[in-house]
Parts: C-alpha cells; structure tokens; sequence
C-alpha cells in the first residue's frame, strides 16, 4: 500500500506579514497531482491543518477545495487535527465526510477506531491520534499523569488492544501530533511543554509498522518506521536549510517498508544575511540572494541612517531587520532579545526571581509554584480556543 505522509499545512499562515494563500495553493496542487502521479492508495495529514483555530474564510475554501479534489480521485484521506486546529470545528461534519472518503480524527475517544483499507497482501488500519492536550484528556483516556507521555501512552494502549483484535498479520499505521525525543525543532512550532517536558519517547509506538508524525516543521526520522513530513512551507527563517517535502511510503506485506521523500515547491528561497550595511549592499557575492525572503542581521557599531530603505534598493524582498552591534559580550547594551534566545517560559521565569532579589534564585517549592502557573496558562488558552 502507498501512503502519501504530509502535515502542518498551516492554512492561513503569513509569513513576516507576506500572505502565503497562493504558496499554500500552489502546494496543494502539487499535492494532488503527486497523488494522481503516484498512484497513491491513501493521504496521511498528520494535524495543524489550519493555522488558527478560527481560520480565515479564504483559508477554509482553500481546505475545502483540497478535499473536493482528493475525494474526487477516490483515494481515502485520514486527518487528524494538531494544537493549532479547532478539533471541534475540524470535526464538523466527519461522519458525511466519511462516506467521501475523508476520514476526519479530531475526537480522543476515537482514537482506536481506525479506517481499515485492504491490498494483495492483507489489511491495513489506520488510527488517527488527534493533539491530546493532557490537561483536557488525560482522565478520559486513564492517563497516569497529566503530561504528554502517559496520554500518548493511553491513546496508544487502546490502539494496540485494538489491534490485538484484528486478523493475524494485519498492518497499522498510527497518525500523531506531538514533539518526540530525537525530533529538531525550529521558531515556528507553538510550544506545547507541560510540566518541564514537551517530548515524548519514540517507544510509544512500539508495535505499528509506521508512525505519521506532525508538529515539528523539518522533514526528519525518527528511526525507519517513525518519521516527520514536516511542513511544506517555511514560516520561520530558522527552517532556511530545511528541505520542504512529503513521504512517499509504501508499505509491503509483513510491514516491510520503504520511502521516498517528494519536494515541495518553493515560492521564494529564504537567505539569512549577517554583516555591516555597507557591506552587504557592495558584496557582489550577494548577488543570488536579490530576489530571495531575507533576514538581515546589522552589525554596525551604530544604528545606520534608514537601514531598511537602502537594503530595499537592493535587496527587495526584506522581511526581517535585526540588529546586533558588535560589541564586547559582557556590554550591559547587548540586545535583551539575544539574552532570552533558547530560554523556556520557566527559565525567564526563575531568572526574573533571581533578579530581583539579587541573585537569590527559587527553591524548589518556588520552581514548582512558577511551573503550575505557566500550564494554569496554557490550559486556560487551551480551554478557550475549545469554547470558541
């Protein structure tokens, strides 16, 4: 069986103010022929479907013109909804859906009922495991805990008791969106740590031939049957070496597996440029990046007179201007975004107690006190995007 794996589309995303919709739509034409082309048995979209859980109307058209499209070449998509989906509003309408052949996972308790297809060599079930936000779930599915290792491990308990049930030698695929321990994250991504622990580990999916993963945007493997499409954009400059694409799998009879990856197209290549301005505007070895997304990075010991203007001349797609004079580490003028960079919530958090008593960090108590105040947070943004 061929599978087409794919994730975060993200419909709806700009990119530094850059309206992306003609990106996104010329992705999932692309996609669509790469089904027809390819002769694909079934389409994976493994969450993040959307970008906000309230999509723009151009956004759902875009979704809903796909899915038209897809059903209309008769290959059965499995979907399952990410933590920037409205699960809710992603599920409206699953059960018509069902009879096209858009198979639609956005509520947890359905978690082990999976869309069964068949080949020459037997059965296939595919389980849709939507974002399971611990804090939301975790009781219902009989987490141990409330974090996102022991509800992935329940979601994938009821997986494997189903599959005990199915005809010797049937094969599973398990879609998922969650950040596993191995994966290389990038700025775009929306945190989802709970407890001091955002990542999972890989042996959860111990038992499926393949695990469709969505989440994070870089195109990655986990191990052979454990792997991440990625998305098929960029949406940060941090993704400027990722290589944009999708998993062709094919899966043979006894699970053997294979696959290939397929490039996306890209709208504009994205460049990074670090440097003092009169540089980079005489550099002749900039030349191919004229015409390319860029972040620019100045150097310049003083902020230079109208720096965006005069790079414009030259270089007309600047999306990003930062600045990083350069200057002695220990320069108390050093950029307080450059101090916080790669540092969590809790981190900043503690950090600030140290400040203002002097040096004087938290004790452990204190450290606990700040972490439930943070996922107090998270679970009432979570909450609320779910009542929406």
């Amino acid at each position: 069986m061929r599978l087409l794996h794919t994730s975060d589309w993200h419909l709806g995303r700009s990119f530094h103010r850059v309206n992306l919709l003609s990106a996104q739509a010329a992705f999932l034409d692309h996609l669509v022929d790469v089904v027809r082309d390819q002769r694909i048995d079934a389409v994976l979209v493994a969450g993040d479907v959307y970008d906000r859980a309230v999509p723009s109307l151009a956004a759902v058209e875009l979704y809903d013109s796909a899915l038209h499209r897809l059903a209309d070449l008769g290959v059965p998509t499995v979907m399952i909804s990410g933590n920037h989906d409205s699960a809710r509003r992603l599920g409206v309408g699953a059960g018509l859906m069902e009879r096209a052949g858009i198979h639609l996972r956005t509520d947890p308790a359905r978690c082990a009922i999976p869309v069964v297809l068949t080949d020459e060599h037997g059965e296939v079930a595919l389980y849709g495991l939507p974002y399971l936000e611990p804090a939301l779930v975790g009781e219902a599915l009989g987490a141990r805990r409330a974090d996102h290792a022991a509800v992935l491990s329940a979601a994938m308990d009821r997986v494997r008791a189903d599959l005990a049930t199915r005809p010797a030698g049937t094969r599973s695929v398990v879609l998922a969106h969650a950040f596993v321990t191995g994966g290389t994250a990038s700025d775009s991504e929306r945190d989802i740590t709970v407890g001091g622990v955002a990542a999972v580990p890989a042996g959860i999916f111990d038992g499926v031939d393949y695990a469709a993963l969505g989440h994070l945007h870089g195109c990655q493997t986990i191990t052979e049957r454990i792997r991440y499409a990625g998305s098929p954009l960029a949406y940060s400059f941090s993704e400027v070496h990722h290589r944009k694409s999708m998993w062709v799998v094919d899966l043979g009879a006894g699970g053997a597996l294979t696959a290939e990856r397929i490039d996306c197209p890209v709208p504009r290549p994205l460049a990074r440029l670090r440097g003092r301005l009169d540089d980079l505007l005489a550099d002749p070895a900039l030349t191919a990046h004229e015409e390319s997304w860029l972040e620019v990075t100045l150097t310049d010991p003083a902020r230079p007179h109208e720096p965006m203007a005069r790079l414009s001349r030259r270089f007309p797609h600047v999306l990003s201007l930062l600045f990083e004079p350069d200057r002695v580490p220990e320069d108390p003028l050093a950029s307080y975004a450059q101090r916080l960079k790669g540092r969590t919530d809790q981190q900043i958090a503690e950090d600030f107690v140290r400040h203002v008593r002097g040096g004087s960090g938290p004790d452990e108590r204190e450290r606990t006190v700040l972490r439930e105040a943070l996922e107090n947070v998270r679970t009432e943004d979570a909450l609320r995007e779910v009542d929406r």
